[in-house]
């Protein structure tokens, strides 16, 4: 009995980093009868987080010796390639050709899709969605003896199916992707028990394959345009499924989720009647949000991401996509009204964009009151149409992994350098430190835009946190530290500006506000010091800074956050 190994190297060790790329050529090819006969399939994954400095040899070498260690012989091994672990995957595959010279070593994801001619230490690549090809290429290379496959391999053969390349072979013309397979008749990973959810605490839920979108710097602007749905008794039994687990959090794989308003619709009432205690994460586009979703998304455990990117609807032009900003803004009204949790994602170093008008998105951004705003640089993936046109549109880039921008017409490299600084900065303070329910209501009082507030922050930390700057790894940081140096910064910039009034309601509002999120977030209650009375600082007074400050009596108290069977709640313990 021969072994297929489908392998993978995540991220990070989190519910979202989950290998369900291997894990559904684990498992069409496990639903193969041919293939079942004649050979066993096994899903590996790997964390390079948790690799990372904890053992002596390379992520790569421990890898490669990992797998030797665990099985006796590797026949056929099949590896999902992305852009976090390319390089690392690359080198794990010359050291098991050195070290298991029988074994067939074949790449397939994103990275393959790009450019599959691109790979040097494989002796296939498949190039698209996998499933059909790799069940094709098995079977062939299952027939085969040792012999007439290493002979098959060094002649160039790639059994002529669409999408499999030998990389002994000369192709002269461009790349075609592999067919596309009917995702009705796909087996779930999740159903046929590849993947262990208990491991992971959380899963990957792929509703849709496909995007009818073209945003030229993603991948999906050469990939299917038709979208092909998994059944909806597949995705109800995956949802029970996933209910029984126990685990906490999902992360909807669908980026056109509300685009179908009617399955939507269907799909959210599902997940309220079996699912309510699961946390779902969605990708929304904003256009798509009427009242009637908006109203539904809020009798869910949920959050949603909108890909904003831009606020300057002529640099969205530039990557093929739009922007109505009235509509935007109405739209996202509709889910601030119903209390529904959502985040946006900003991109600087998009053709035509510059630095005041990334600033300036931020500004944007955040009068929308996200309860997140993720920003990154732009990368040019290969195998995009951003990457056909990247050049001519200005754009320098990294030519290997992670692909980012150096520097563009409107961006030069000391601008994407400060970009990130920026970016940094913005995401400590707002992200990290918690900041959303109270950050607006002391920009107005302070009477300044959010990027203004961050080139401060930014210009602090500089000063008295260079590590940090250097480093800009907000991970690095725990929520007490985050609201320390929150703290230490207001401190010094109120004090310089005659706000000494709001020092101590800041920090009272960094403190009760940080109670409840540790509650939320973490199940934690705790008992925080105030200068303000609770009542006071969780009342609608406090939107308006000057007005509380006027108005409201010291109370110093200590207040006591905790859970009840109807949500958080707070009290005075001592006064």
């Amino acid at each position: 009995m021969k072994t297929i190994l489908c392998c993978t190297a995540l991220v990070e060790t989190s519910p979202q980093a989950l290998p369900l790329g291997a894990a559904c050529i684990a498992s069409s090819l496990s639903a193969s009868s041919d293939i079942k006969a004649s050979a066993s399939v096994k899903l590996e994954a790997f964390s390079l987080e948790d690799i990372g400095d904890s053992v002596p040899e390379t992520a790569a070498e421990f890898i490669a010796s990992s797998l030797q260690k665990k099985y006796k012989s590797i026949d056929f091994i099949l590896f999902s390639v992305y852009v976090w672990n390319r390089q690392v995957l690359e080198e794990c595959a010359a050291l098991l050709k050195k070290s298991c010279p029988s074994a067939v070593i074949i790449a397939g994801g994103c990275e393959v899709t790009a450019d599959p001619l691109s790979f040097k230490n494989f002796d296939f690549c498949i190039s698209g969605e996998g499933e059909v090809s790799s069940v094709s290429l098995m079977k062939e290379l299952l027939r085969l003896t040792s012999s007439e496959l290493s002979e098959k391999i060094k002649a160039g053969c790639d059994f002529e199916i669409q999408g499999v390349y030998n990389l002994n072979h000369s192709y002269s013309s461009g790349t075609l992707r592999s067919v596309m397979p009917d995702v009705s008749v796909l087996p779930s990973p999740y159903l046929d028990g590849t993947i262990n959810l208990s491991e992971y605490g959380g899963a990957l839920w792929e509703l849709a394959r496909g995007c009818p979108f073209k945003c030229s710097y993603c991948y999906e602007s050469k990939g299917e345009k038709k979208i092909q749905r998994f059944s909806r008794e597949r995705l109800v039994k995956e949802l029970e499924l996933f209910s029984k687990s126990g685990i906490s959090q999902v992360f909807v794989l669908d980026p056109t989720y509300n685009a179908d308003k009617k399955a939507a619709l269907d799909m959210l009432k599902e997940i309220r009647l079996k699912a309510p205690d699961i946390f779902f994460y969605f990708e929304a586009r904003a256009e798509f949000i009427d009242r009637e979703l908006s109203r539904a998304f809020s009798k869910v455990n949920c959050a949603l991401q909108f890909g904003l990117q831009s606020s300057n609807p002529d640099v969205l032009k530039k990557v093929n996509r739009t922007l109505n900003k009235e509509k935007f803004t109405r739209n996202i009204g509709f889910l601030n009204q119903d209390g529904v949790v959502f985040g946006f994602d900003l991109i600087y170093g998009l053709p035509g964009d510059t630095l005041s008008g990334f600033k300036n998105s931020v500004d944007f951004a955040l009068k929308l009151y996200p309860n997140n705003l993720e920003m990154f640089c732009l990368s040019v993936l290969p195998g995009t149409d951003l990457s056909d046109s990247a050049e001519s549109l200005g754009l320098v880039w990294q030519k290997e992994a992670p692909y980012h921008v150096i520097k563009t017409s409107g961006f030069s490299q000391n601008d994407m350098n400060e970009a990130g600084l920026f970016s940094f900065a913005a995401d400590l303070f707002y992200n990290k430190g918690r900041a959303v329910p109270w950050f607006m209501s002391m920009i107005q009082y302070l009477h300044m835009k959010p990027s203004v507030f961050f080139e401060e922050f930014e210009a602090f930390l500089k000063l008295q946190y260079p590590a940090a700057m250097a480093e800009r790894n907000c991970s690095a940081y725990s929520f007490e530290d985050v609201k320390k140096i929150q703290k230490e910064f207001i401190s010094d910039f109120f004090s310089k500006r005659n706000f000494l009034k709001a020092v101590k309601l800041a920090f009272d509002l960094i403190e009760l506000n940080g109670a409840f999120s540790i509650l939320t977030a973490e199940g934690k209650e705790s008992s925080v010091s105030l200068f303000y009375h609770s009542d006071d600082l969780m009342s609608e007074a406090v939107l308006d800074w000057n007005f509380f400050i006027k108005n409201a009596r010291p109370y110093k108290n200590i207040t006591r956050v905790f859970k009840t069977k109807n949500g958080p709640d707070f009290k005075i313990v001592k006064k």
